[in-house]
């Protein structure tokens, strides 16, 4: 699995503290209500769907985040393929405390096995090639750490987390910077005058931009937007491997595979996160 700063325990624990907090305010008053404060009891998540699981490690940070004393046993991991009838975990412990985490742990484990089974399906039309299968910055608000494990998971790689840890020009940055020339320069000139170093993308719609993205020089990759397959295998010739290489815009199922052939080293696409079916999973007590 590739390098993961935004996956650390304390980022997986603020997530959780704000979606319960979301989620359970003050008092999960169902259960309070219904069940008895000492009563145990057990469940088990139960798969209803087909596809590559995800979210089994949040799961099991969610329920302890919960309730430290919920034992929980895993019988499939993240990654695993999944079918009808599959039993993910077991959890047993205050009958409570189930109740009141259950709808956060399906709302990821759903969400996140449709992002992870959607990757690993594009990432299998990409076999041939050499071309790596990339997130983007289209996720749900809030949601971002979990749709990108999910991608990690299904075989994917992230693209940059947020705003802060990339510099990517795109069409609007090189419209007001007066030109490709001009927005690479300055972009030079505010990482020297910051002492930041971080990696510059720049996005291209022509290859008059792509050679003038090259002769700028000092950049790591091209994005190639919107560019047909004949034109991508142009824009690669020219690039010649001094640069990485990113093709973007509206790749479907339908167009992957010949975009993967030009020789591109990556392909992002938007819909991993922004238009992936989630999932069906349950947890039923038993």
């Amino acid at each position: 699995m590739q390098n993961t700063p935004y996956l650390t325990p304390e980022a997986i624990s603020e997530f959780i503290r704000t979606a319960l907090r979301e989620d359970v305010g003050d008092g999960d008053h169902s259960s309070l209500a219904a069940i008895p404060a000492d009563a145990r009891n057990r469940a088990r998540l139960l798969v209803k769907d087909e596809g590559i699981l995800a979210g089994v490690e949040l799961a099991r940070h969610i329920f302890r985040a919960v309730d430290a004393d919920l034992q929980v046993e895993t019988l499939l991991a993240d990654g695993d393929s999944i079918k009808h009838g599959d039993v993910v975990l077991t959890v047993e412990g205050c009958a409570q405390s189930i109740l009141t985490a259950e709808r956060l742990v399906l709302n990821c484990m759903q969400r996140m096995s449709g992002i992870a089974t959607h990757t690993t399906h594009l990432r299998h039309l990409l076999a041939g090639t050499k071309a790596r299968l990339l997130d983007t910055r289209k996720t749900t608000p809030n949601f971002r750490l979990c749709e990108k494990w999910a991608v990690l998971i299904g075989g994917g790689v992230n693209h940059r987390y947020g705003l802060f840890d990339m510099i990517i020009l795109k069409d609007n940055h090189v419209d007001y910077a007066g030109g490709i020339t001009e927005a690479i320069a300055a972009t030079k000139a505010y990482l020297a005058r910051t002492g930041r170093q971080l990696p510059i993308e720049v996005e291209t719609r022509n290859l008059t931009e792509v050679q003038q993205a090259l002769d700028a020089g000092g950049i790591d990759r091209i994005m190639l937007d919107n560019m047909p397959p004949t034109q991508l295998r142009e824009a690669v010739e020219l690039i010649a491997g001094r640069v990485e290489t990113e093709a973007s815009g509206g790749i479907t199922e339908h167009t992957i595979a010949a975009v993967g052939a030009t020789g591109v080293d990556y392909i992002s696409v938007g819909a991993l996160t922004h238009s992936t079916k989630s999932l069906d999973l349950s947890l039923k007590a038993f």
